[in-house]
């Protein structure tokens, strides 16, 4: 069972699809990552690529995330995610695209719209992470001052940039890693 684990909606159950579809981030990774970020994320704009149940969006909208974009191709799993967000009362903060990934990234990319925080979690093993990091890349989609957070698998190999892109640190949970991005000018300024 998943629950919201801080914020307003904090100790809320979450509902997840049924079957071995999805995976979603666990509570111990998840813990870790809300840990890791700003404790307050009010006023955020936050895009959730491959969201299969929400959750990481949903922890974001409890504890201030002002918006969130959700992308998953399942029609399962939109079912799943627009049943949490309407439980906890964050639809009129959040958006669900049912949509292949790399469609949604060009479409975001056409309308010129850029996030504070891009949370990635595509299936493991499955080799979507550089295309995808490429994509974000290219098109321009995490501000200057945001965070891009990859969830994989430690059996895959992730680059230490992708275009602007730089990783800025990278955590392990048994087999799970965290590795996060920033823009190439925030890691140099920041040494």
């Amino acid at each position: 069972m998943m629950r919201v684990i801080g914020g307003n909606a904090r100790g809320r159950r979450l509902k997840v699809p049924k079957g071995q579809s999805v995976r979603p981030t666990s509570g111990r990774v998840k813990e870790a990552l809300f840990n890791i970020l700003p404790r307050d994320l009010s006023g955020i704009k936050l895009l959730d690529l491959f969201a299969g149940t929400g959750n990481v969006s949903i922890e974001a909208i409890s504890r201030g995330a002002a918006e969130a974009i959700l992308i998953d191709s399942s029609v399962e799993s939109g079912k799943v995610i627009r049943e949490n967000l309407r439980r906890l009362r964050f639809t009129d903060r959040t958006r669900v695209w049912i949509i292949p990934v790399f469609r949604a990234l060009r479409l975001l990319a056409r309308r010129g719209e850029s996030f504070d925080m891009i949370f990635l979690d595509p299936p493991y093993e499955r080799n979507w992470i550089d295309a995808s990091l490429e994509m974000i890349a290219q098109g321009s989609l995490l501000r200057s001052s945001g965070t891009l957070i990859v969830e994989h698998s430690a059996r895959e190999q992730v680059n230490s940039d992708y275009g602007a892109l730089v990783m800025d640190d990278q955590r392990n949970y048994s087999g799970t890693l965290l590795s996060f991005f920033k823009h190439k000018a925030i890691t140099t300024s920041a040494e």
